[in-house]
Parts: C-alpha cells; structure tokens; sequence
C-alpha cells in the first residue's frame, strides 16, 4: 500500500508549482489577447493565406487550449487526494489499528500541506493506477498543445526580412556569434 500511496502523493505535489505557471501563462494570454483584439493579420490554413483575423483572435485559441489543459489536469489530480496507505495485507486492513487509514491520511495531510484522503476501497486503490495513467495523459495533452503553441510562435516570428516576421520576441541573450543582430526563439526551442 505504501508504493500507490508515494506515487500518489509525490505525483499531487509536483503538480503544484506547473499548476501555479499554466496559471501565470493563462493570464499572460489573456492580457495579450486583449491587447491585440484590433489588431489585423493574415489567418493562414496549411501555411498558406486565408482570411484575415486579429492577433487577440490567434492568441485566444491559444488560451482557451490552455485553459482547457488547466482544467483537465485539476480534474484529473483530484483522484491523487485518495491514498492506498492502510490496505495492507492483501487489502483486507488486517493487523491494523481502527481508524489506522484515516489517520495516515491526516498525518499526510499536515506534513505536506495538502488534504489527501483514504481511499474507499483499498482493492481498487492498490490493484489499479488508473489516476495516475489519467494524470499522464492530462500532462501529454498539454506538452502537446504546448508544442503547437511554440511552433506557432517560432513560425510568426520567423524571418524577418525572408520569414513571415508577424511578432518580433523581445531579445534574452546575445544571439549567434557569426550574425550579429540575429535573435534566435530560445523559449520556443527550449519548451519544444
């Protein structure tokens, strides 16, 4: 029981400080895409020029993608609060203590500052890992749309005399040491 119950916990905990950047990025989306709601560009399907829209408008799939993420990986770290500690013994709870589970979860709950719960039944929370494969794929769906984001953003910022050069990303280092002036999207190509 003590093997669920540590992937569990330390998987809940982690989540933490992602759950505290998606946030900040969302907001840093929102603020663009307000900032950019008048502002016209050409849309593009398969690379090629469609009908115009504003950036706001490009920024807010953008956001909705993320928002979506953000509240699909809140629910999914819902089913980690419930912990396996307790069931030992084939799960049967055999040689130990009344309220054994309950207070292991309380004790859990105070060191680490987050409100786990013991799971109602112990077969089911030791035999399968069915949140912790939900959390996974929560996490797969974000580093995709993630992905996408960046990709999106390299190519809007690609050029600029002989890319499509739409945005400019602020300059964070030097650039390359053979073409002075050249900014490369370090952000992009790290989060990709």
């Amino acid at each position: 029981d003590t093997f669920p119950t540590a992937m569990h916990v330390a998987t809940r905990l982690k989540l933490e400080p992602l759950f505290t950047a998606l946030r900040a990025l969302i907001e840093a989306f929102e603020h663009l895409s307000k900032e950019h709601q008048d502002t016209l560009k050409l849309g593009r399907t398969h690379l090629q020029d469609a009908v115009p829209i504003t950036f706001g408008q490009e920024v807010s799939g953008w956001l909705t993608a993320l928002k979506h993420n953000l509240d699909h990986l809140e629910s999914a770290a819902k089913g980690l609060d419930y912990i396996a500690l307790g069931g030992p013994a084939v799960r049967t709870d055999l040689n130990t203590p009344e309220g054994y589970a309950e207070r292991v979860a309380d004790e859990l709950s105070e060191v680490t500052g987050h409100h786990f719960h013991t799971a109602d039944n112990k077969f089911t929370s030791l035999s399968f890992q069915t949140q912790i494969a939900t959390v996974h794929s929560a996490l797969k769906n974000l580093a995709m749309d993630l992905h996408k984001i960046a990709n999106d953003i390299r190519l809007l910022n690609s050029g600029p005399r002989a890319g499509i050069g739409e945005i400019k990303l602020p300059a964070n280092e030097p650039g390359s040491s053979i073409m002075p002036g050249k900014v490369n999207p370090t952000q992009c190509e790290a989060l990709t």
